[in-house]
């Protein structure tokens, strides 16, 4: 049975896309003693990992060198390694398109290249966040194609990955594992093959629970943040400091849970996870109408922020046109070097289109793609900063010291509280 395999760690298992989700469970995965085979299709990411290094900064490359010289980790283009796998992860990218529709694309690519490899014993395992049902309606029945019989020739299950990038603390292996398998025959392979590598596995009664479970997780945040960005906006109007009215409500010692504004919802899951639960919503004939209100409040911060930026320059007679404006971090959260859906691109691209000159400076970004008209700060100390008519704080990296901002005697816009106890006439908060 594949469940010996895994109790005895003699499986050979198999990732696909070794992004942020992927590259951390393979290495988890090699750290039990498993032979793991990375399938990725970016050749760069392949020649790094097969030399020991490593691309997320979550992983350390001497975690990638030891799995590699160990012979536990390779990395491939190639698929065909897959006939000889015992269990594979899909862990691709799962995108909505404009019209917040999901794209499954990555997801079918995948199981497009599993079908004509799968054989008797071998567990599939979605990790990448998709709407309730995908399993059982997308994956499954190309997989039935070769004849196979879910739960019995083979296995099925959902795993939500629950990554979150920098964190110090909770990493792949000390967050609890959900998984949900198609059948239960499915949920117990699942569990036997985690339950080798995770500190704690929680499994559930079907895939459908485990694909649901991953977008309440970030529903329930976005539909926090949500509320909290509104009464930002509220307490502006009324010149009320909303970052101390939250301070002094987290004092509370029960029935508060602290949430804080900030200029617009960034990552890989956040922004994107909850229009699947609404998109999946409609087809039941529901309209989801926290999720698409909180959508729309925390799809207009970014806007807010480039209407603060305007109130700030017109305190020193300056128009948004013309002046010379620094987007201070622009990862979509503190410490890290993710710029997917960050709040800064939007923001700098509306200042730049109201005409604005617009830098930005982040020590964890070397590059961004798609501003490259842009100019990018590379040296952070007073004499350049005074190059500047006003600067934003959209994400505040510990590595920067902020408080410089003021010596500079331009406005500073701060979306983050990054200069709690600071006070400035130039200083302007959320």
């Amino acid at each position: 049975m594949i469940q010996e395999k895994f109790e005895q760690r003699t499986a050979h298992l198999a990732v696909i896309g070794l992004g942020y989700v992927g590259l951390p469970l393979a290495i988890e995965y090699c750290k039990a003693g498993f032979k793991v085979t990375g399938i990725e299709l970016d050749e760069v990411k392949v020649a790094a990992l097969n030399r020991g290094d490593s691309y997320i900064i979550d992983v350390p490359a001497a975690d990638v060198k030891a799995a590699v010289d160990a012979g536990l980790l390779r990395a491939t283009t190639e698929p065909d390694v897959l006939a000889q796998c015992d269990s594979v992860n899909i862990c691709v990218p799962t995108p909505l398109s404009k019209t917040h529709d999901p794209d499954m694309s990555f997801i079918q690519s995948a199981v497009d290249v599993i079908a004509p490899r799968l054989h008797p014993g071998m567990l599939v395992i979605l990790e990448s966040t998709t709407y309730p049902g995908t399993c059982e309606e997308v994956i499954l029945p190309r997989l039935h194609e070769g004849g196979l019989v879910v739960g019995k020739d083979f296995h099925l299950a959902f795993s939500p990955e629950r990554v979150d990038p920098g964190n110090p603390v909770y990493q792949t292996r000390n967050i609890p594992k959900v998984v949900g398998g198609v059948t239960p025959a499915c949920t117990a392979a699942a569990a036997a093959l985690y339950g080798q590598v995770m500190d704690r596995v929680v499994p559930v009664s079907n895939a459908r629970v485990a694909e649901t479970v991953k977008l309440l997780e970030n529903t329930f945040r976005s539909v926090n943040i949500g509320m909290v960005n509104e009464i930002a906006l509220m307490c502006d109007s009324m010149d009320i400091d909303v970052w101390e009215v939250i301070d002094a409500a987290s004092t509370k010692p029960f029935g508060f849970m602290p949430f804080y504004p900030g200029p617009g919802l960034g990552g890989h899951c956040i922004p994107i996870d909850p229009f699947y639960f609404s998109w999946k919503a409609r087809q039941f004939g529901m309209e989801a109408r926290f999720i698409e209100l909180a959508g729309q409040v925390n799809g207009g911060m970014p806007r807010h922020v480039a209407g603060l930026v305007a109130t700030a320059l017109n305190s020193v007679e300056r128009s948004v046109k013309g002046s010379r404006l620094l987007c201070v971090g622009v990862a979509y959260k503190p410490d890290i070097d993710d710029v997917r859906e960050s709040p800064a691109l939007d923001i700098m691209e509306l200042l730049h289109k109201r005409g604005a000159l617009v830098s930005w400076y982040d020590p964890h970004v070397p590059a961004l793609n798609g501003f490259e008209e842009l100019s990018r700060l590379t040296d952070w100390n007073l004499k350049a900063l005074k190059e500047f008519d006003a600067a934003v704080i959209v994400t505040p990296h510990r590595a920067v010291d902020h408080a410089l901002l003021l010596e500079t005697g331009k406005p500073v816009i701060d979306t983050r509280n990054a200069l709690k106890g600071h006070r400035s006439e130039h200083l302007f908060k959320l």
